[in-house]
C-alpha cells in the first residue's frame, strides 16, 4: 500500500471519528438537564406512616429562542420505607412558563386551575413503591420576556391532602442571550427578561407579575394549608377530562 493511500485512509478515519464525537456530544448536551433538585420544596401535610414523598426538577433547562419551546423532566419520588398507595402529581405553570403537555397525564380545565397559574396537568400514580421514583416528560413554552415559575404538588388521590409541594419555583437567567439559538435557564433563579413588555412597570423591587405568585406561595407554603390554595378547583383532586 502506497504512503499516499495510507495517509488518505488515515485522514478519512480521523474525520469520521471526529464527526462521531461531535454527534454524540450534541446528543448528550441536548438531553442533559443536570442532576435533579428538590429546591423550593416543602412538606405540607403529613404523609402516611413510612411514606416520604418528594419531587425533583432539573437544575437547568434550555429554551429555544425561536419557538420558545423547552423540555422539563418532573420526577416524584418515595424516599420512605412503605408503598405510597394512590397519589397524584400536579405540574402547574405560572407567568412566562406555560405547560403544554405532560406525557401520560390529563390537563386541568382552565376554570379549575389554581389562582395565578396559566396551565396545569394532573398525573395519577396508582402506587409508588418505597425507594422508587417516576418521571414525566413535560413539554412547555417559556416567554423569555417574562419571569416564569413551575409548581409540583404531590397529593392524595382525592386531592384533600398535599404531602409535598415544590414551588412555585422559578427558572431563569440573569444573562439573557437573545441572539443565541437557545437560552439556558437555572432552577431557583429569577429571570431577567430579554425584552420586557411595553405595559410592564420598571423593575424596582418586586414587579407586578411577582405579586400573584407571592400570594399563591404564601397561601400554600407559608400557611401550610394546601386546601386553601386549591379552594378554587371545581373538582379537587380529579384531573380534567
Amino acid at each position: 500500500m502506497s504512503s499516499r493511500r495510507t495517509t488518505a485512509i488515515a485522514g478519512s478515519l480521523v474525520a469520521t471519528s471526529f464527526s462521531a464525537v461531535l454527534i454524540l456530544s450534541a446528543t448528550a448536551g441536548a438531553d442533559d438537564q443536570g442532576p435533579g433538585s428538590n429546591k423550593g420544596g416543602k412538606v405540607i401535610d403529613e404523609a402516611p406512616a413510612g411514606v416520604k414523598l418528594t419531587t425533583l426538577l432539573p437544575e437547568k433547562i434550555s429554551v429555544d429562542n425561536s419557538s420558545q419551546e423547552t423540555d422539563i423532566t418532573a420526577t416524584v419520588k418515595n424516599e420512605g420505607t412503605k408503598d405510597s398507595g394512590k397519589i397524584q402529581l400536579l405540574v402547574v405553570g405560572f407567568d412566562g412558563l406555560t405547560v403544554k403537555n405532560v406525557e401520560g397525564c390529563s390537563a386541568i380545565a382552565e376554570g379549575s386551575l389554581p389562582e395565578g397559574s396559566n396551565s396545569g396537568f394532573a398525573c395519577a400514580v396508582d402506587n409508588l413503591p418505597a425507594g422508587e421514583s417516576k418521571s414525566y416528560a413535560v413539554d412547555a413554552t417559556y416567554d423569555l420576556g417574562k419571569t416564569g415559575k413551575i409548581c409540583l404538588p404531590v397529593q392524595s388521590a382525592d386531592g384533600k391532602k398535599t404531602y409535598w409541594q415544590q414551588g412555585p419555583v422559578p427558572f431563569g437567567t440573569a444573562n439573557p442571550s437573545p441572539d443565541a439559538p437557545a437560552t439556558p435557564l437555572l432552577l431557583g433563579t429569577d429571570n431577567k427578561p430579554v425584552a420586557p413588555g411595553a405595559d410592564e412597570l420598571p423593575r424596582t423591587g418586586l414587579g407586578r407579575d411577582v405579586l400573584p405568585l407571592g400570594a399563591a406561595g404564601a397561601t400554600l407554603i407559608g400557611v401550610g394549608a394546601a386546601g386553601l390554595w386549591w379552594s378554587r378547583l371545581r373538582r379537587p383532586g380529579r384531573p380534567a377530562d
